[in-house]
């Protein structure tokens, strides 16, 4: 059985597994206890993921991120589902060990892959595994909101479709809100831009969101442009293996006395409220706003999940590492807060 005994860090919880649900011959769903005093801090918005604490012989463990497949309208618990990968240590351990009783440490949930509003009329695309986050958007919105909801969901085979009797019972529930266009590679073959683009063309002026393998995604984006469908109303979620420790506590900043001087200043809007703070050249604006005690969303600090990512309303940054931000997300203003370095003197800056 495996136990956490302690946290690693001041930010992570322990969760006991409450249930494992075979999904597909690849694909487990785990499902988790929340105690009473870790409500609060386990709530969540449909389409964000947990970021688990996985053990490991060689590095003690590693970190991986995991989407919530549940919705916190619909479902009593938090359920994070888990499909092998060729190689993929964190999937083959959770699905090879993980039972009923056991437990797992975990960050809160985090992600800004979720609508602003659930009224709105969404188009959302899943691939494979990729429908975990966009479930989560679709039941809730089917619960909360008053707007019609499209899903095209691509996989390999009949078999490999996750979720596929609750998708049907879904659509039997909200037959004239809900349409489901399964997407099955021995039917269809493999999709192109222009298929998808015939295929969602009526929907050109819902909200879409997307996630799944890169090269399908990018089919998507692809599909969206000839559309002339806006880049501000098109959202990805996209995952990338963490290489460092996200449980450990932020270190304090250390700055020396001619990087204090030489620092830009930041305007800085989180939740409603603007802070102004120093910020020395060779620091992340996440660094510096742990370091200020601000509750500022943050999971990987590598620039790979995204949680962090934030509008530059004044000013010019530098970035280590944005691949996960297309070039027309940059135009738009958009950063990663733990990659961002300040390139002019004054920005503004909106979370």
């Amino acid at each position: 059985m495996t136990t956490v005994e302690v946290p690693h860090g001041s930010r992570s919880v322990v969760l006991r597994v409450a249930a494992v649900i075979a999904e597909t011959t690849d694909t487990n769903s785990v499902v988790f206890e929340v105690p009473a005093d870790l409500r609060e801090r386990m709530q969540y918005a449909p389409g964000q993921f947990l970021t688990l604490r996985i053990p490991s012989e060689r590095t003690g463990s590693v970190a991986r991120c995991y989407s919530l497949a549940s919705s916190p309208f619909t479902d009593d618990l938090p359920k994070v589902t888990v499909k092998r990968t060729e190689g993929g240590y964190g999937s083959n351990w959770l699905c090879d060990n993980i039972r009923a009783g056991d437990e797992l440490e975990v960050l809160p949930p985090s992600g800004v892959f979720t609508p602003k509003s659930l009224d709105e009329d969404l188009l959302l695309f899943g691939a494979g595994s990729g429908i975990t986050p966009v479930i989560s958007i679709l039941k809730s919105a089917l619960s909360q909101g008053a707007g019609k909801v499209v899903l095209v969901y691509a996989n390999r085979d009949a078999e490999s479709v996750i979720f596929a009797a609750e998708l049907r019972d879904l659509v039997g529930k909200y037959p004239q809100r809900l349409t489901v266009i399964h997407w099955l590679e021995p039917l269809q073959g493999l999709p192109t831009a222009d298929m998808l683009a015939g295929l969602v063309a009526p929907y050109t002026s819902y909200e879409a969101f997307m996630c799944g393998p890169k090269p399908f995604m990018d089919l998507v984006h692809d599909a969206l442009a000839s559309l002339d469908v806006p880049r501000a109303r098109t959202h990805a979620e996209v995952f990338n293996s963490l290489a460092g420790d996200p449980f450990a506590d932020h270190a304090p900043v250390q700055i020396s006395d001619e990087e204090a001087a030489a620092a830009a200043t930041v305007e800085v809007e989180l939740d409603g409220q603007v802070h102004e703070l120093s910020w020395p050249r060779k620091q992340t604006l996440v660094d510096i706003m742990l370091d200020k005690g601000l509750d500022v969303p943050y999971s990987c600090q590598e620039g790979e999940c995204g949680s962090c990512a934030c509008t530059v309303l004044e000013g010019k940054v530098e970035m280590d590492n944005a691949e996960i931000l297309d070039p027309e997300d940059i135009e738009n203003g958009y950063i990663l807060g733990c990659q961002a370095r300040p390139v002019t003197d004054h920005l503004k800056i909106q979370f």
